[in-house]
């Protein structure tokens, strides 16, 4: 079996940056991060093993026990950052900008008037702290929740994460349902999210199957997977090599490698090297 790797995987420089900061932490015991710094399981578990505290994303309302605050990647909304400034707490930011620059495009259609359409996963983090700075919002997951939102003035931003063909498909359905309102759209898809989408869609042309690399809970990972069966290729979401199945290769000549944006170098590495080494399983009679 061939192993063909996409020409743009892995880990976006937003959280690399993070784990950068997180790395010139002397006394990680006395950090608090607020969240997941990244939804990949591996990056957890290790900054766990450092002493880094954290808090689960769905109890973050009360307040860490620690002084310092790490803010993810996901970025928190303004409110948020006040709230914890104004109980002493003192914040390490490891926002990507490309976050930052969703919520400031958000932010000022809302200061123009616009009502703010979000395209993204409700409740996901990232959303949650783009909307909870605006007083008229909706978030839009998908085409069947484009309606007539009854207002003059509509702007519209994306999670960094959206895949662009969903993002152009909701658009084109909020528009669709929304003839007489003035809509605004705002671009806010991440370059790393657009390279990786892209990068697949090449990789999809030459390949029978793609392993798709990432924590189980990241989005931008879930959607590599989701864009590669809306092609007819399947896809394998695996977190790391103990996860992959010898049999789902059986009838596999090409198998492409692709990984989500919070994925580490090695991981990606160790899932290929146990890629290359199936052809074993059948050597030794287990797909017989």
């Amino acid at each position: 079996m061939r192993i063909v790797r996409s020409e743009v995987m892995g880990m976006c420089f937003g959280v690399r940056d993070a784990l950068k900061i997180l790395d010139d932490i002397d006394q990680p015991e006395q950090v608090t991060i607020h969240g997941e710094l990244v939804h990949n399981e591996v990056v957890l578990f290790q900054l766990d093993a450092r002493g880094f505290r954290q808090v689960d994303e769905r109890q973050r309302s009360g307040l860490p026990e620690t002084e310092t605050v790490l803010v993810t990647a996901h970025g928190i909304s303004d409110l948020e950052r006040s709230r914890l400034e104004a109980a002493g707490k003192t914040l390490v930011d490891t926002t990507c900008p490309l976050v930052t620059r969703v919520h400031r495009a958000a932010k000022a259609l809302h200061d123009q008037g616009y009502h703010v359409l979000v395209i993204g996963k409700p409740g996901h983090v990232e959303v949650r702290g783009i909307v909870d700075d605006l007083d008229r919002f909706d978030v839009v997951g998908s085409r069947d929740e484009a309606r007539d939102f009854g207002k003059k003035r509509l702007g519209i931003v994306c999670q960094t994460t959206t895949p662009p063909r969903r993002a152009r498909s909701i658009r084109e359905a909020i528009e669709a349902r929304n003839p007489n309102a003035e809509i605004r759209f705002v671009d806010t898809v991440c370059r790393p999210t657009k390279d990786h989408q892209r990068a697949l869609d090449r990789l999809l042309e030459e390949v029978d199957a793609v392993v798709v690399v990432g924590g189980a809970n990241s989005n931008n990972t879930r959607e590599l997977a989701a864009t590669c069966r809306s092609r007819g290729v399947s896809a394998y979401h695996v977190q790391g090599p103990e996860d992959l199945d010898p049999s789902w290769f059986a009838c596999v000549e090409v198998v492409g490698l692709t990984a989500g944006t919070s994925t580490l170098d090695e991981t990606i590495e160790e899932v290929e090297h146990a890629l290359a080494s199936l052809p074993s399983y059948y050597e030794s009679g287990v797909l017989a």
